[in-house]
């Protein structure tokens, strides 16, 4: 599918240049969707005031509470080091995401499909395999062996502690301007335009900026009954999209294959890797 469709598309020119134009709004408000993103195990989406929806209601809490709430949200995501899981991710029904993570036996697996496209990466104890059907300049379609040492640090697919959450969670919570807990629910403002880059949800500005809302959009998440986060929904507001992340299949068996007749990655895809390529 091309999420794009209808907003008028400027053509791709590899992973560090491609933007589209999308109609978000009746006004065709901007939507910048970097396949550099998705390689980030993200996805990005900036907008332009037009005409959006009213401003989400805000959610006051004083310094101790959303403390108390964000403490309460880190927590629920220590079962990243502690057992595999999947992640679910979508953004305005344009870009979606499935992993699989095992930090502890080092096997991750993920599919991301946007802009009509897939990406696919398999990882392996220290081994890193992508596959896309993009058109990279230099870079062919078939499954490919990537460097770690010529990976990127932005690239950000790891089981090291700190950056093997395909989700991103820790970004998310990092943005977090007020919350409040009412049991194993949570709510309040989230600053987007604090999210900033890496694995999982990702939004970027547009042509003329983020909104003003953006820095105080409304954020719900949930804990299951063991503590651990399973929700973080971001709704559609101030002209940014909507955007939900969802965990599940705690302690679930990961199996990852080596691709057969993998290649080593060619020298033009480093470069295109990350957002700084």
């Amino acid at each position: 599918m091309n999420p794009c469709a209808g907003g008028g598309a400027e053509p791709a020119r590899g992973l560090a240049g491609a933007a589209y134009a999308a109609a978000m709004t009746r006004r065709a408000a901007v939507a910048a969707m970097s396949a550099v993103t998705l390689l980030l195990l993200g996805w990005s989406l900036g907008a332009r005031v037009g005409d959006e929806p009213d401003r989400a209601p805000t959610v006051g809490a004083d310094a101790a509470t959303t403390t108390k709430a964000t403490d309460l949200l880190r927590s629920g995501t220590a079962f990243i080091d502690q057992t595999s899981f999947r992640v679910d991710a979508d953004i305005a029904s344009q870009v979606t995401t499935v992993a699989h993570a095992d930090n502890i036996n080092k096997r991750a697996d993920t599919t991301i499909s946007a802009l009509g496209r897939v990406v696919e990466i398999r990882m392996i104890d220290d081994e890193v395999y992508l596959k896309t059907d993009m058109d990279l300049p230099g870079v062919g379609h078939e499954w490919m062996r990537l460097d770690p040492a010529r990976v990127p640090a932005d690239f950000a697919v790891s089981f090291a502690p700190g950056r093997n959450d395909p989700g991103g969670s820790a970004r998310l919570i990092n943005a977090i301007v007020t919350a409040r807990a009412d049991g194993p629910h949570v709510t309040g403002t989230i600053d987007l335009t604090r999210v900033g880059a890496g694995t999982g949800i990702n939004f970027r500005a547009g042509p003329d900026g983020f909104p003003d809302g953006a820095r105080s959009n409304a954020f719900s998440a949930t804990l299951d009954a063991d503590g651990r986060l399973v929700s973080f929904a971001i709704p559609a507001a101030n002209g940014m999209p909507d955007a939900t992340l969802r965990y599940s299949d705690f302690g679930a068996p990961v199996s990852v294959a080596r691709p057969q007749g993998a290649v080593a990655a060619p020298d033009a895809l480093y470069p295109q890797l990350g957002l700084g390529g």
